[in-house]
């Protein structure tokens, strides 16, 4: 299965009519490509527990994000996203794990993975282990494979040292993150490339040592 053009060409038509009356005129159109992404999430679940245990019994609906926007505190008004995504971890799109996230936007696609937003006792735990354990954690981010495809971790830093933890510690940097995510882009070729799958499973894999760092720092620390 192929993510195909007809869901590219309904993103870019709903960027340029985000509006109630066109996404209600064009519903049908919007059911029928969410069904195919939903299905291509599926066979991405199904693959991605073949080798993380995590992923177990997760439905494609619980990870998948819903199209609306919550435009209560933005200057955006505009209601509707004009991409799809779907965040793979335990829990899903509302857990609290690291996983392997799919996002499809014309000009705009990526593959992504490990933890966005944690909460600051999680990103505290987390921290504390890199700090405890820097070694392996360089291990994995300097693995050649990540190197290639990732280069480095991304997301915005704090300015100076977390408050707990010294400001001469040599690797220092990587303690500032607020998030621990790497993200690949997709061109849309690569997106309606018949090879999708197979080509997102290789990436995610790559990913995994990061996810199975992070999850096993949340687990230890509840």
């Amino acid at each position: 299965m192929i993510i195909s053009k007809n869901i590219l060409n309904f993103l870019k038509d709903l960027h340029k009519n985000n509006n109630r009356e066109w996404f209600n005129a064009n519903k049908t159109v919007y059911n029928k490509v969410r069904l195919e992404y939903e299905m291509f999430v599926e066979l991405l679940i199904r693959r991605i527990n073949r080798f993380d245990d995590d992923i177990a019994a997760l439905a494609a609906k619980d990870a998948i994000y819903r199209i609306f926007r919550d435009i209560r505190f933005s200057n955006d008004k505009t209601p509707y996203k004009t991409h799809f995504g779907a965040y793979i971890a335990k829990g899903g799109r509302t857990g609290s794990y690291a996983g392997y996230y799919f996002h499809v936007e014309p000009q705009g696609s990526f593959l992504a993975g490990g933890i966005y937003m944690p909460s600051s006792d999680i990103l505290r735990a987390i921290r504390t282990e890199i700090y405890e354990n820097i070694e392996e954690f360089k291990e994995i981010i300097n693995n050649s494979d990540f190197k290639k495809n990732f280069n480095s971790l991304w997301g915005e830093k704090l300015k100076s040292a977390p408050r707990g933890f010294p400001k001469d510690f040599p690797d220092i940097e990587l303690l500032k993150y607020k998030h621990y995510i790497v993200a690949r882009n997709l061109t849309d070729e690569e997106v309606q490339d018949k090879d999708l799958l197979e080509n997102a499973i290789g990436i995610f894999k790559i990913i995994l040592p990061l996810n199975r760092f992070i999850n096993n720092t949340i687990k230890h620390s509840q």
